[in-house]
């Protein structure tokens, strides 16, 4: 406890001394948003599981709530991947502060504990669903919760059919992972599904070339870091939230300690 403590200190220290840098320095920011002023940073919260497990990938209720009050709290507002693809294809307006929050897998705690929470703030969300297991595995969405959620403004899109590796599978394999998972996503929710999150974040250029085959616009990954318009849309950053022994301070950290190294060059996603 005390090694961490120490280590937390040491970071404030070094965010403090680096303040001047951060006014001063014309190597911060880079010449291609220096000379575009109109290109936001959006952040883009990953999630997956909002429960009481005590598991890294299970963020507790309490604690979720507690983030999303502090980010309604500083004026930031959510956009679905409508408003994201819309900004990276064309320059469509977005609002103020704008952040995107996503979780993964399309567990039916989403909709129990997370749904909730974000309409208490007045906030929406995007949901990668493993379609195949909607409404058809324990412990995962239906159908029926998912359109009474995008009915009030949450957004859905793919996580593939099966949530396999995409790495290990043929081109036939894949390519039936994806078609198969934006299909079903398109008709049963009466939309042009845009967006494809990779199982475990794994892809290379090949499934990213499949992927905009099988008609998606753009792919996230779970690489590290905000998005702006200087992002491969096929390869799309986000920042994960984990449950960790603070949880809150890990969140607050990945929101606003990354970004800053970044463009210190310290840190590359």
């Amino acid at each position: 406890m005390l090694k961490k403590s120490i280590w937390y200190k040491l970071i404030l220290v070094v965010m403090v001394l680096c303040l001047p840098l951060l006014v001063s320095s014309p190597k911060i920011v880079p010449a291609s948003a220096a000379e575009n002023e109109d290109n936001i940073s959006i952040t883009v919260l990953n999630y997956h599981k909002i429960d009481d497990m005590n598991i890294s990938l299970s963020v507790l209720p309490a604690d979720f709530d507690r983030q999303m009050a502090y980010l309604k709290e500083h004026g930031y507002n959510t956009i679905n991947s409508q408003q994201l693809y819309d900004y990276l294809s064309n320059g469509a307006e977005l609002p103020p502060n704008p952040i995107m929050i996503t979780f993964d897998d399309g567990y039916e705690d989403n909709y129990v504990n997370a749904y909730p929470i974000l309409q208490k703030y007045g906030f929406t969300g995007t949901i990668f669903v493993i379609t195949d297991f909607v409404s058809a595995q324990p412990n995962y969405l239906t159908w029926d919760q998912i359109k009474e959620m995008k009915a009030h403004g949450m957004d859905f899109q793919s996580h593939t059919a099966t949530h396999q590796s995409m790495t290990g599978l043929s081109e036939d394999q894949l390519r039936t992972e994806l078609v198969k998972s934006k299909q079903t996503l398109d008709q049963q929710l009466n939309q042009n599904t845009l967006f494809v999150a990779y199982p475990t974040g794994t892809y290379n250029l090949y499934i990213a070339k499949l992927v905009d085959e099988a008609g998606y616009k753009g792919a996230f990954t779970i690489k590290y870091g905000n998005i702006d318009k200087d992002s491969n849309i096929y390869a799309l950053e986000r920042v994960p939230i984990f449950h960790t022994e603070n949880t809150f301070l890990s969140f607050y950290e990945r929101m606003h300690y990354i970004p800053v190294f970044e463009r210190l060059g310290w840190y590359k996603s």
